[in-house]
């Protein structure tokens, strides 16, 4: 029987049809435990997988030699020994090593590769399954804040794992069978965006408090955040835990003497989150602050790091009794006050470095009672 199949494989093959032959599989005692389906057609590798029904590898095979009829066939089997945690990291050391920004996509990395997708093989990753995890990780708490994990955060998340998935199938040449399943499924509803701004005399308020801080760099570093809608992390060096030994490595170096030009009143940053470089300009007040301020050996204008001003920051604001304020917060205040004194668009997002006005509306919140007084 097995002889008589193969001739008819040969024949069908020299005439460039597609053949498939079916083999039941037995365990010691010659019980069968399932089929394997075995598919030959001129120009194509053999394709073999084993089934537990006759009838599922009939299946299997017939979907195979259509694929092949059409030109539509790829080869999946690295989908399906490549597991998701496996694709993460070639993604993270292929391709993060171009980005200018890699430590928030190595975060996430982490957390995709220890949860159950990274267990995953890219042919068994379904919309299902990240809809799954989309659910889950919703109703978690993060580690880092103690909170309920946002959807913004999830939606980082499975857009990250989305993109990988789409670079595999372009570049890497692994296809799947039903395309990119993170397209397939609803993403979380979008955060609502954060709308704290300094309310009355708020502002005098901080900088008193801040005034009374032990650190002296605290009231000149809140008044600068304000007057140019400066990151933290452009503003102050930064640390972060390192991905390997986790300790402590430098994600920011901050502000640089070397980076401002008080005379041009600009202050050049080669390095933002990003990935552009930018030019900031500088209000009267902003060089007025940095006129002030010693010139340390180190090179950096602010002499504190991220981490110590949060700190400091946190207690200004408990002893000015504000409350729900947060350090970002003075950049939302800062691109907010650039549009009240008539920036358009184009002239705030240079300042700022938004790349989106999609992004840029995230961060402006405009009061109504001015713009009230605007329309006369």
């Amino acid at each position: 029987m097995d002889k008589k199949w193969t001739l008819s494989l040969e024949s069908g093959l020299s005439e460039g049809f597609s053949m498939a032959g079916f083999y039941e599989q037995t365990d010691r005692d010659g019980n069968r435990i399932g089929w394997q389906a075995k598919v030959r057609k001129r120009g194509y590798p053999a394709q073999t997988k084993v089934f537990r029904t006759r009838a599922a590898a009939d299946a299997w095979a017939r979907a195979i030699e259509h694929e092949m009829d059409v030109g539509a066939w790829r080869d999946r089997s690295l989908a399906e020994s490549l597991t998701v945690t496996a694709l993460l990291a070639r993604y993270e050391q292929e391709i993060l090593p171009e980005k200018k920004s890699r430590q928030g996509p190595q975060s996430v990395i982490r957390i995709l590769s220890a949860s159950e997708l990274g267990r995953l093989s890219l042919a068994a990753l379904t919309p299902e399954s990240i809809a799954k995890y989309r659910d889950r990780r919703l109703k978690s708490i993060s580690q880092k804040t103690g909170r309920v994990v946002s959807s913004q955060t999830v939606r980082h998340e499975i857009s990250l794992l989305s993109r990988v998935i789409t670079h595999a199938m372009k570049e890497w040449s692994i296809p799947l069978a039903h395309g990119n399943p993170c397209l397939q499924i609803r993403m979380p509803a979008q955060s609502k965006a954060r709308d704290r701004r300094l309310e009355a005399d708020e502002e005098s308020r901080l900088l008193a408090a801040c005034s009374e801080s032990r650190n002296a760099w605290l009231r000149p570093c809140v008044i600068f955040a304000i007057e140019t809608s400066m990151r933290a992390g452009e503003i102050l060096e930064k640390w972060e835990p390192g991905k390997e030994s986790g300790n402590q490595v430098k994600s920011a170096i901050g502000l640089q003497w070397s980076d401002v030009d008080l005379k041009k009143r600009t202050a050049y940053l080669p390095k933002t989150k990003n990935g552009d470089a930018r030019t900031v300009p500088l209000s009267s007040r902003a060089v007025t602050v940095l006129d002030a301020l010693p010139r340390s050996i180190g090179g950096r204008v602010f002499g504190m790091t991220y981490e110590a001003m949060k700190q400091a920051f946190d207690r200004a604001c408990k002893r000015a009794g504000i409350d729900d304020l947060r350090f970002h917060d003075l950049r939302h205040e800062a691109v907010s006050r650039l549009f009240e004194k008539g920036f358009n668009p184009m002239e705030v997002s240079t300042i700022s470095g938004h790349k989106t006005l999609q992004m840029l509306k995230r961060y402006t919140h405009l009061r109504a009672e001015d713009l009230a007084k605007r329309m006369g």
